[in-house]
């Protein structure tokens, strides 16, 4: 202090209540006998204390409250009887106020009554205004709060609990969920990790649709209860069980304070699907229910709340898919290509208008000559972020969003355009035919004979030396529209391929119905006639089996390529059992257009 007076501080409220001078009390005056009356007959429980903290007189109240004559209290330190001095900051206030530093205090303290029973109780603390004699000293009165507390407790249950299964609520996982999470949880003690297990019960919308929503309560509430026996036992050795949770509907979330790592919660995961797989039995109905889960365990530091839920909520996913009644744990590599496949979903159309996609053409050889005689075309996405993508990663996605049909007719402009491009180039050279893979999807969503039928007459590319693949599973079977657009682009000369042959129905008799004119043998059975070791021949049945097939399409009026030559003894010996074309790294890899110009006229 500098020698300055200075007032007192604002008032401090510890419950964080706003504190203005209409809550201050009056000054107490001891002197006139009507408020000495007022003090004694008050219903409120009160306290003179004088400067040190001492009791100086209390009301009848007081003394109740604390089990006790008032006149006992008196030169009793105040703090003691209301627990004021039990933490640092309340106790700090409490002193401010004795010197007149500080307005006001108020708190909430659980006292013990004499009695055995507890209570909640309001303590404020004001300055009185000093006697005549100059005696100073601060009103301390306590207010009995605990049904006030008792009603606030049931109202927040109710609030933070559900009410068919008892169980915590969304709001209070997420709250226990999200104090797990903060630093001082984890970095005072324990293992510092966390784990989730994320659980939907598989088909109960059934139940609600064939039973009633009445049933169906009474199932969760069932299940609710064995999901509690389970986390009770996993947490007999722990300090805290497993906390249980519905967040909706029919997912329930089991959360693991300080998990030990993933055999942890692969045990408790475990326990949780046979604890579900037994039958319940509700009002007359026997019934059995399976549940996925996705399990989730990690370090609690760096991982946030919404985090930690996204990666349940995809595992819960993963087990769905991989045939429910089952828990799959969290892997971060299938997650990333998740996250990959999302973000190629969401800029594949547009992508396509930017101009991203570039074709490719691997080359088709003739097995007598060596000489070229066509290219496939194979699609490519020079993605900015990814960089350049096979088909693999992005043709699935695009035949599910539907883009794969503006796609398709890029890559037939592009491709006719190309292969017309190369016979104007090379005059001298006979014409080679391009082949362009087509999907179901295309059939189906647009008018594919009209779509080939304008890039040919755009392009001025021969019909004959387009080529159109469809796979072996999309053809076989094919009635009504997708045959009607075959055999219409069959009719204007365009051939059409089966590709990968051999890996679906390979049913050669309905061939004959088709209006197909090429086979493309499948890699897997052109890698069996490669030697497997020095010295060690090959298996004479693969042999056998691709000249069989062989056979037959020629019969069928079908010429074969086959895919995948990768050596000279492979092209020898499908050369030697009549096979018409192949295609494979042993002639050349996908290359640019440029490339092929310089094959033409060459001998592989």
């Amino acid at each position: 202090m500098n020698g300055t007076s200075e007032g007192p501080a604002p008032a401090a409220d510890l419950d964080g209540s706003a504190v203005t001078e209409s809550d201050i009390a009056t000054p107490f005056r001891t002197e006139p006998p009507s408020h000495r009356a007022a003090f004694a007959a008050a219903p409120l429980a009160m306290a003179v204390v004088d400067r040190e903290g001492t009791v100086v007189d209390a009301n009848p109240a007081f003394g109740e409250l604390l089990g006790a004559a008032p006149e006992e209290l008196s030169g009793t330190p105040a703090a003691d009887l209301v627990d004021l001095a039990s933490d640092t900051r309340t106790w700090h206030a409490y002193r401010e106020v004795l010197r007149g530093r500080q307005a006001k205090l108020r708190c909430k303290r659980r006292l013990k009554h004499p009695d055995g029973h507890s209570m909640w109780a309001q303590i404020t603390v004001t300055p009185l205004t000093a006697d005549a004699h100059g005696s100073p000293g601060v009103l301390l009165s306590v207010a009995d709060i605990t049904a006030r507390r008792e009603l606030q407790a049931r109202l927040r249950h109710l609030q933070m609990h559900d009410p068919v299964t008892r169980l915590p609520n969304r709001t209070l996982f997420f709250e226990r969920l999200t104090a797990a999470l903060e630093p001082e949880s984890y970095e005072q003690g324990g293992t510092g990790r966390i784990g989730l297990c994320y659980l939907d019960l598989d088909g109960f919308q059934a139940v609600n649709d064939t039973l009633g929503h009445r049933v169906g309560d009474r199932l969760l509430a069932a299940v609710a209860e064995r999901l509690t026996r389970c986390a009770d036992e996993a947490g007999h050795d722990r300090a805290t069980a497993p906390l249980v949770a519905r967040l909706g509907g029919d997912e329930f979330a089991l959360l693991v304070e300080d998990s030990t790592g993933t055999e942890q919660l692969a045990d408790l995961a475990e326990s949780l699907l046979k604890a579900i797989q037994a039958p319940f039995d509700l009002s007359g109905h026997r019934m059995s229910v399976s549940a996925s889960i996705g399990v989730v365990e990690r370090r609690a530091a760096g991982t946030s709340a919404t985090g930690l839920m996204q990666a349940a909520d995809t595992t819960l996913y993963w087990a769905k898919a991989d045939g429910r009644d089952r828990w799959t744990l969290f892997d971060p590599e299938r997650n990333a290509h998740r996250m990959t496949r999302q973000a190629l979903a969401s800029t594949l159309r547009p992508a396509i208008e930017r101009g991203e996609f570039r074709l490719e053409y691997q080359p088709l050889v003739g097995m007598e000559d060596g000489r070229l005689r066509g290219v496939e075309a194979l699609i490519r996405w020079d993605h900015p972020q990814f960089g350049m993508l096979t088909p693999n990663r992005f043709i699935q996605l695009a035949e599910e969003d539907g883009s794969i049909v503006p796609l398709g007719r890029w890559i037939l402009a592009t491709a006719c355009r190309q292969a017309r491009q190369w016979q104007l180039d090379h005059p001298d050279e006979p014409p080679i035919f391009v082949s362009v893979n087509v999907a179901v999807r295309q059939v189906w969503d647009s008018d594919l004979v009209a779509d080939v039928a304008r890039t040919l007459a755009e392009t001025g590319l021969a019909p004959h030396l387009l080529q159109l693949e469809l796979t072996e599973s999309a053809v076989m079977g094919s009635a009504g529209r997708p045959l009607q657009a075959l055999q219409a682009l069959s009719d204007m000369g365009v051939g059409i391929a089966i590709d990968d042959f051999g890996t679906g129905y390979s049913n050669l008799a309905y061939l004959s119905r088709l209006p197909v004119s090429v086979l493309k043998l499948d890699g897997s059975f052109v890698r069996g006639f490669q030697y497997e070791g020095e010295g060690v021949p090959p298996n004479p049945a693969d042999e056998v089996v691709v000249e069989a097939m062989i056979q037959l399409a020629h019969r069928l009026g079908l010429t074969v390529t086959a895919e995948c030559v990768e050596t000279s003894a492979q092209a020898s010996r499908l050369r030697r059992i009549g096979c018409d074309t192949g295609q494979g790294w042993l002639y050349s890899r996908p290359v640019s257009p440029d490339r092929i110009s310089g094959l033409m006229g060459v001998q592989a």
